[in-house]
């Protein structure tokens, strides 16, 4: 089982079991569990066996399909996701008072290179459309963008981000009148 499933399986017990106002205690109570389990699983610290697994779904009243459903594995097909600010899930690690965490995205990508940048693009800035032999994750720090795509156009506001295969063609397009600030985090896997 691939990293980023185990990390998207533990996601969504966590989403389903905080959408139903459960707590871990209720939850491990009717799964037949223990409370330090459902804590780990949910933590991605450990991986449940699928018995396990299948009790802590039922034990949400979850159909299995409906679980599943969203739960995606690679694929070879380039993919842009895009998070609203809005969007992003807010969560809290144990014994932490006034940390605030958001989730954005979770990306499972093997034996890469981070490569960490500010852009600032002013209004008149342009380029041609380009290809990146990396996935890129955008975060809005300030101003308004649209990115082009071949076939696509997607605008970002303050606070969102977008997460793409680079190897796209895409250039972003900056609306509004002042600079506008992105942070771009670049992976680079590495070729075998």
């Amino acid at each position: 089982m691939e990293e980023d499933i185990i990390l998207q399986i533990s996601n969504h017990i966590k989403d389903k079991r905080r959408e139903r106002n459960i707590t871990v205690q209720e939850l491990a109570a009717r799964a037949n569990v223990s409370k330090g389990l459902i804590s780990q699983i949910e933590n991605s610290r450990t991986v449940p066996s699928l018995m396990v697994l299948i009790d802590i779904i039922k034990a949400l009243d979850i159909d299995l399909n409906i679980f599943f459903k969203d739960i995606h594995t690679k694929s070879n097909q380039p993919v842009i996701l895009v998070k609203k600010q809005n969007e992003y899930e807010h969560f809290e690690k144990e014994h932490a008072i006034g940390f605030h965490y958001q989730r954005i995205f979770t990306q499972f990508i093997s034996q890469s290179t981070v490569d960490i940048v500010i852009l600032e693009l002013e209004p008149d800035a342009n380029r041609p459309m380009v290809e990146t032999e990396a996935f890129e994750y955008k975060y809005v720090i300030s101003g308004e963008i649209a990115y082009h795509f071949d076939d696509q156009i997607i605008n970002l506001s303050k606070g969102d981000s977008m997460l793409f295969d680079g190897r796209l063609p895409h250039t972003p397009k900056n609306l509004g009148l002042q600079t506008a600030s992105v942070l771009v985090i670049y992976f680079f896997e590495e070729k075998k």
